[in-house]
């Protein structure tokens, strides 16, 4: 019974791994071929580089220049903390006011300094304290430079240590 179990039993054959090769190289291949022609423009671009060419239009920048406020150090607190505010800023000005926001650089700098030593530690770890604390000082600088003359305050290094 051993020999008759034996030969009604047959043994499995492997299947072929063809199909499922030929299916995975098929994808790739589709696959490649879709993001090249979505990358192209070919499916869902603009239509082709004629048009590519006509679009591109680029203003010119504006005649603005950037004065640099020479880098801060302020004490924080009381004397025995030992924090310190580093603060460095440039000011975007019209090109034809330069000059004149280089001659009241010193007043600028000493606006600012004043405001930062008035300003609370706890005020300035806030996180959402840079955007308040950018308007106050663009505004005082503003007032000192005298209208029209500072268009933006830009805070290029706040670090408090």
């Amino acid at each position: 019974m051993s020999d008759a179990e034996s030969e009604t039993e047959e043994v499995p054959q492997k299947k072929s791994k063809l199909p499922l090769i030929i299916g995975l190289v098929l994808m790739l291949a589709l696959g490649g071929g879709g993001f090249f022609a979505v990358y192209s423009g070919m499916v869902l671009g603009q239509g082709g580089e004629e048009h590519a060419e006509d679009e591109v239009h680029v203003e010119a920048l504006p005649d603005i220049a950037f004065v640099p406020i020479s880098p801060m150090v302020v004490s924080l607190g009381t004397e025995q903390s030992g924090r310190y505010l580093h603060f460095t800023a440039q000011l975007e000005v019209a090109k034809a006011y330069e000059p004149d926001m280089l001659l009241i650089l010193p007043r600028v700098l000493d606006v600012l300094n004043g405001y930062l030593r008035a300003v609370e530690v706890r005020e300035l770890e806030d996180p959402t304290a840079l955007v308040r604390l950018r308007a106050q000082m663009l505004r005082r600088v503003q007032m000192v430079a005298g209208d029209g003359r500072v268009r933006d305050l830009l805070v290029t290094e706040f670090v408090i240590n």
